[in-house]
C-alpha cells in the first residue's frame, strides 16, 4: 500500500496489474495470447535470439552504475529483459499491456519484476530512478522515459529495419514494400535524447513451414481473408531478420 492509500494486489503468477480502465481499448488489452505464444515458440527454437543476445552485449558496455535499474517496455513474455539482468546486481523491470504476456514472463521468470500497464501513457516509475530503458520492437514513449531516466542515462531501441521479413512479406502481400523507421525514431527523441551509436543488426535464417506460420502470427502478417491463399502455399524459406538499433542518452 502507497502512502495515499492505493493498495495492487500482486496476481497469483507473480504479476502486478496496474491497468486502469481509461488505459484500454478493448476489454483484453494488448497483443493476443495467440500473437505471446507464437513469439515465445520462436524464441525457445532460437530465433531471434541473435538481436537479442547482441542487445544485451551491448546494453553490458554502457554506464549503467553498480546495481542498474532496467526496464523493458512491451517486455512480452520476458525473454530479452532475463538476458538484460543475467549479471548480479540487475533490477529487471518489464511492463506489457497485455496480462498473458505479464502473467507467462512472471511464472517463467519470478526473480524479475512484471507490471501491467500502458506505457504508451505514463511509466509507473519514480523520476530518475531507471539506468537503462529497452524498447525491442515494441512501445517508445520519448517523454516517459526521459522522466524516469536518471541524468545521462540511456535508452536502447531497436525497430524492424526496412528489409525485415522481407521475403515472407512479399510472398504474403503479393509485393515488396520496405518501409524505413529510423527518421521517425530519431525525430521523435531528438528534445530530449542525443544519438550515441546507430547499427544494424541482420542475418538471414531458415525456417520451416511451422516457424514461418508462428512469425505470421506473432506479427499479425498474413490473418487478412486475402492473404489466406498465399499463406496456404508457405512451406520452407530463407528469411531476413534485420533491426536497426539505436543507443540515444538522455541530454
Amino acid at each position: 500500500m502507497c502512502d495515499a492509500g492505493h493498495a495492487y494486489d500482486i496476481a497469483r503468477s507473480g504479476y502486478v496489474n496496474l491497468l486502469q480502465p481509461q488505459d484500454r481499448r478493448s476489454r483484453v488489452a494488448g497483443d493476443s495470447k495467440a500473437a505471446i505464444e507464437a513469439r515465445a515458440a520462436l524464441i525457445e527454437a532460437g530465433v531471434g535470439r541473435t538481436l537479442i543476445d547482441a542487445l544485451a552485449v551491448r546494453a553490458a558496455t554502457l554506464d549503467l552504475g553498480d546495481a542498474p535499474v532496467v526496464v523493458d517496455l512491451g517486455c512480452g513474455s520476458g525473454e530479452a529483459l532475463a538476458e538484460f539482468a543475467h549479471r548480479p546486481g540487475v533490477t529487471g523491470i518489464g511492463i506489457d499491456l497485455s496480462t498473458t504476456a505479464a502473467e507467462r514472463a512472471a511464472r517463467r521468470f519470478p526473480d524479475l519484476t512484471w507490471v501491467v500497464a500502458n506505457a504508451d501513457r505514463r511509466l509507473p516509475l519514480l523520476d530518475g530512478s531507471v539506468d537503462l530503458v529497452v524498447s525491442i520492437h515494441g512501445r517508445r514513449n520519448p517523454g516517459e522515459a526521459a522522466r524516469v531516466l536518471a541524468p545521462g542515462r540511456n535508452v536502447l531501441i531497436a525497430v524492424p529495419a526496412a528489409d525485415d521479413l522481407i521475403e515472407l512479406r512479399e510472398l504474403v502481400q503479393g509485393q515488396r514494400i520496405e518501409h524505413d523507421r529510423s527518421d521517425a525514431v530519431l525525430a521523435e527523441h531528438e528534445s530530449r535524447f542525443e544519438s550515441i551509436e546507430r547499427s544494424v543488426i541482420r542475418e538471414t535464417v531458415d525456417l520451416d513451414r511451422a516457424a514461418l506460420l508462428h512469425l505470421l502470427q506473432g506479427t499479425y502478417r498474413g490473418a487478412r481473408r486475402a492473404a489466406a491463399a498465399r499463406v496456404a502455399t508457405i512451406a520452407g524459406m530463407s528469411v531476413t531478420m534485420a533491426s536497426d538499433v539505436f543507443v540515444l542518452r538522455l541530454r
